[in-house]
């Protein structure tokens, strides 16, 4: 099951946007994501740091799987496990009436 990010979606684009806007007046990008946690009041700058990597990810500039693909293969994961369920009753299912179909009748 997903967390639930106590942190709203707006509050991590405007992270993401400002540690952008920000990063040239810092020595290094963690220095700029340090301040913004700060400024926001994200209770770690990992946190912001998270943020930043997933939209560079979903933007494309840096290797990685999508926030698209990552809910996609979750998604398919999903169905995979259902019908691998579902497969499994059916092969019970056909052992079951196999063995009936075996099983000597009276006739009356």
């Amino acid at each position: 099951m997903a967390r639930l990010s106590p942190y709203p979606s707006e509050l991590r684009e405007r992270a993401v946007r400002m540690v952008a806007e920000v990063r040239p007046n810092y020595p290094t990008e963690w220095a700029a994501m340090k301040a913004v946690a700060a400024k926001l009041g994200v209770k770690t700058p990992e946190t912001v740091r998270t943020w930043v990597r997933k939209a560079e990810i979903d933007a494309g500039r840096r290797p990685g799987t999508t926030s698209q693909e990552a809910a996609e293969i979750k998604r398919l994961r999903a169905e995979n496990a259902e019908l691998k369920r579902a497969n499994e009753i059916l092969k019970a299912a056909s052992a079951f009436f196999a063995a009936e179909l075996d099983r000597p009748h009276k006739r009356s």
